[in-house]
């Protein structure tokens, strides 16, 4: 039978393939960013109200000495990570990730989905853009050069079949469209429409990164799993978010091969306001192996970039098992705002 040999989870920030000096300009677009949430009611305000609540102490810490520390500490973090993958060596990786406005938009908004196409074409970012911008500069981490990334098939649907089984209603996509658009909201913390106008698109950046940073050129076949963190109506829970990981690992264990699987949860902590309190709620349950703080975060503070924490929460479903590490943790508040994000990563051995 298949074993689950490892668990990695991380941060997929642009900020994380953007050079120190020029994280200062996410302060600049979090003065117009619409999804902003202030901690700890998880209520959307804009950027001057988050400006005025703020606490003095954070208003200091947005300075480039920290940045330029806060940036090594964190490719430091994937460097480990990349080199725990490579030494475990796994056959196959299973990415628990999110969607943002890339594959699905409102006409269809699957709360769980797998992938289990042959493939799946990475296309690579930014390379039109200007190289002093935020996309020219931070493109290249979710791939440089386009290519068809393998999928394990079999694995992917064996997991579909096993997860209905299990009373998952799990959507499926076995192939991606040349173009995509839409739009998504207004609907529920989303007060306006976000539309996406008509463009290539490849794997959404939740994969894209784990091949390019965490595989490091030495491409393992994947199985992605998405999941809507982001988007209402239809947001799971962190309870069916950890038992749906439990389901997986059940399946994983009960498929009838030799390979040796991996599981990556892409994404989080807390964005695009910094909430360490419940990244440490979310870590400490991990650490404790506490199924129940873990199925009770609170969902108000699960809205807008927080959200991806339910892929860790999915994570840590399936590698309860395993022994869980905080390799590390870097708050970077990015703004006097208090703007910024709870960088994370962690490992299950």
């Amino acid at each position: 039978m298949a074993k689950i040999v490892l668990g990695l989870a991380s941060a997929h920030s642009p900020m994380l393939s953007l050079q120190p000096d020029m994280w200062p300009l996410f302060a600049e677009r979090d003065k117009g960013n619409k999804m902003l949430t202030a901690v700890p009611s998880g209520e959307v305000v804009s950027y001057e109200t988050l400006l005025e609540q703020t606490s003095p102490s954070v208003v200091t810490k947005a300075n480039q000495e920290n940045f330029d520390a806060q940036h090594a500490a964190c490719q430091k973090a994937i460097t480990t990570l990349e080199e725990t993958l490579a030494e475990a060596n796994p056959d196959v990786v299973v990415i628990i990730g999110d969607d943002q406005e890339e594959l699905f938009f409102d006409d269809n908004m699957p709360l769980f989905a797998i992938y289990w196409g042959d493939k799946m074409r990475l296309i690579p970012r930014g390379q039109d853009a200007p190289a002093n911008s935020i996309l020219g500069a931070s493109g290249w981490g979710y791939g440089d050069v386009e290519m068809d990334v393998p999928v394990n098939s079999q694995l992917a649907l064996y997991l579909i079949e096993k997860l209905l089984e299990a009373d998952f209603d799990m959507a499926q996509c076995r192939y991606l469209k040349d173009e995509y658009s839409g739009s998504v909201g207004p609907s529920g913390y989303i007060g306006s429409s976000i539309v996406t106008e008509k463009h290539r698109q490849g794997m959404p950046h939740a994969y894209a990164y784990v091949v390019k940073r965490i595989m490091n050129g030495k491409v393992i076949p994947i199985v992605p799993v998405i999941q809507n963190t982001f988007y209402p109506p239809n947001q799971p829970t962190p309870k069916r978010c950890y038992d749906l990981g439990r389901a997986i690992a059940k399946a994983i264990e009960s498929w009838d091969s030799d390979k040796r699987v991996a599981i990556v949860a892409s994404g989080g902590l807390s964005h695009f306001t910094v909430d360490e309190e419940i990244d440490w709620m979310a870590l400490n349950g991990m650490k404790n192996k506490d199924a129940e703080a873990l199925s009770s975060l609170p969902r108000n503070r699960l809205n807008s970039g927080h959200s991806e924490i339910l892929n860790w929460v999915t994570a840590a479903g399936a590698l309860e098992h395993l022994d869980f590490e905080v390799v590390d943790y870097v708050p970077v508040y990015r703004s006097p705002a208090g703007t910024g994000g709870g960088w994370g990563f962690g490992r299950w051995q």
